[in-house]
């Protein structure tokens, strides 16, 4: 009988974290639910699961980068990683559809309630200067776009130093996104509560950005792992996978910007009035 591995897949070994993380996950939202009902204890609930959540994060990518370097993503693994984070991304487009039906279902029919007062945007509502701080983080996430596509395309052609420097200007550009769209948020007129248009732009534009915060971490992991000296031209999956994850952060914004900020605002009110 022959020994060794005779095939190009990876079997996992037992692992404890799909289950410590399951855990963790009901730990938090379990703790949410108890904050949010003002219940004793909660805090302390959901900040245990987080932790719970951070931790196991952690410790399994950290066991999925080990299995990287050790040889176990052969290209038929990595090709079933692409599929697996295609189908993620996917799944992500259908939560921001969500966000963005309840928002056309309020714009559209405006008529449905006599707090919108027949109108988009509802009475009473001043709406952001889509040409103002939107535009501007239309450009930066825009230009966030270019510095990881050359990040990318330097490490693919063994331009290391062109892939640190990509990489940075995309963690930097991200970072000021992030501080342009809050502070765009405390100059708004318009709050969350008590009225359709902010509930629909918040929800929408808040998702966004949490989801920029997410790609800002996923990065900023990435820059790490450069420089302990992971990726390689033919090897690189975890950036890879960021890259387009970032890729579809700028494509979501491209449609909030033109949707919500141009269409739904002052400008596209004769095209819903």
């Amino acid at each position: 009988m022959a020994s060794g591995k005779t095939h190009d897949f990876h079997i996992l070994p037992p692992s404890p974290w799909p289950l410590m993380g399951a855990v963790a996950a009901m730990v938090m939202f379990g703790g949410f639910v108890m904050w949010w009902h003002d219940m004793p204890l909660g805090t302390l609930v959901s900040g245990a699961g987080f932790i719970g959540v951070i931790a196991t994060m952690f410790f399994w990518w950290s066991d999925v980068r080990d299995e990287a370097n050790s040889g176990d993503h052969t290209p038929v693994v990595q090709l079933h990683h692409r599929y697996g984070m295609i189908l993620f991304i996917a799944s992500e487009v259908m939560f921001f559809v969500a966000w963005f039906w309840a928002f056309f279902a309020a714009a559209l029919f405006p008529h449905g309630g006599e707090a919108v007062g027949g109108v988009w945007p509802p009475t009473g509502i001043e709406p952001l200067d889509p040409f103002v701080y939107p535009l501007l983080n239309t450009l930066v996430l825009l230009l966030s776009g270019t510095t990881v596509t050359w990040a990318h395309h330097a490490l693919i052609h063994g331009d290391r130093e062109g892939f640190m420097k990509g990489l940075w200007l995309t963690v930097i550009l991200g970072v000021m996104f992030s501080m342009l769209q809050a502070y765009e948020y405390s100059v708004a007129t318009f709050g969350f509560a008590g009225n359709i248009y902010g509930a629909t732009f918040y929800m929408a534009t808040g998702f966004h950005g949490f989801h920029v915060i997410v790609g800002i971490i996923f990065l900023a992991v990435c820059l790490w792992r450069a420089y302990l000296g992971d990726f390689t031209p033919k090897h690189h999956f975890g950036f890879e996978a960021a890259a387009w994850y970032w890729h579809f952060v700028d494509v979501v914004w491209l449609f909030l910007f033109l949707t919500i900020y141009i269409w739904g605002s002052d400008f596209g009110a004769a095209a819903v009035g």
